[in-house]
């Protein structure tokens, strides 16, 4: 099994963005290999930070790095549910999500996230619970499957995915991550697949992924949820990696910022929602060229951040 290592992605912008210092309290909702909690936790020097992680792998990695610092607490658990994980009272100096797939996971064959390796089809954030992604793929229907890779994947070839997975799994039940990119191979002709930019299977996989792990279906509640506990000023820090849920992170970001719902001729308020958070740097915040060059997996990443008003 790969040692845990993850390339923190944009950890200066992170930084400047969240400005840590000594006594805060901040939560990372999404652990990894550490490498943005060590970060926050030296520059704020005294402080608490809670790292939260569904997969056990991350908490026990994040925990070796991190155990010099005594105000690290490491939490297993989905950061959607932060409420119910934090201390009761706890109120946030600030908080960040990655909602990025770490580099451990997709080098980990075992751990069936990556179509370039075969393994058996998991994809399980936390491998402990829930189904697995030959379980889902072999058990949901044609239409929900084609509603899946359109909405989580934008992926023009939905409805022959789905037809040529149900094609398949009459034969045999799916059970490798090859098996899975066979059907892409099916559905998509080989003109097509020859002009795709990347791996022809990609869009499938990151659907997959996202059901799976029921990535999006709680997002816009849980940043809600987390900036909620955030003190007057307190910062929220999202970094996305596609277009589905940076669209999901900036609608409910907005959505903070200006919660009317009063028609746009109104000339008074009535609805009575008032502003909870302002969004931040006016729209999202790419890596530098620099950061792109040293680390691929950092090219689509999009930061954005709201302040608690």
């Amino acid at each position: 099994m790969a040692a845990f290592y993850h390339e923190s992605v944009m950890l200066n912008e992170v930084l400047d963005c969240l400005r840590p210092a000594p006594g805060d309290v901040f939560a990372d909702g999404t652990l990894g290999g550490g490498g943005h909690s060590e970060g926050i936790l030296r520059q704020m020097g005294e402080g608490t930070l809670y790292g939260i992680d569904r997969d056990w792998a991350a908490i026990e990695a994040a925990g070796r790095r991190l155990a010099a610092f005594s105000g690290f607490h490491a939490v297993h658990g989905n950061f959607h549910d932060v409420k119910t994980l934090l201390p009761e009272g706890t109120v946030l100096s600030g908080g960040l999500l990655d909602l990025g797939v770490s580099s451990y996971q997709l080098d980990t064959p075992e751990r069936g996230f990556s179509y370039h390796e075969n393994a058996p089809l998991d994809m399980r954030m936390d491998p402990s619970r829930g189904q697995t992604a030959a379980q889902y793929l072999n058990t949901v229907s044609k239409e929900e499957f084609t509603r899946i890779l359109y909405a989580y994947g934008d992926e023009r070839w939905a409805a022959r995915i789905a037809e040529k997975l149900v094609e398949k799994r009459r034969e045999k039940p799916l059970e490798t991550t090859f098996d899975l990119v066979a059907v892409v191979d099916a559905a998509i002709p080989k003109a097509v697949r020859r002009k795709d930019d990347g791996h022809p299977a990609r869009r499938t996989f990151q659907a997959v992924r996202i059901a799976v792990n029921d990535e999006l279906a709680p997002l816009a509640q849980a940043l809600r949820d987390w900036v909620s506990l955030l003190r007057p000023g307190g910062r929220l820090c999202v970094l996305t990696f596609h277009s589905i849920e940076d669209r999901l992170v900036k609608q409910t970001f907005r959505q903070l910022q200006f919660p009317c719902v009063c028609p746009p001729k109104a000339p008074v308020c009535t609805c009575g929602k008032k502003p909870v958070a302002k969004v931040l740097f006016g729209g999202a915040v790419k890596p530098c060229p620099e950061e792109i060059a040293r680390n691929s997996r950092a090219h689509s990443a999009l930061l954005r951040a709201v302040e608690k008003l």
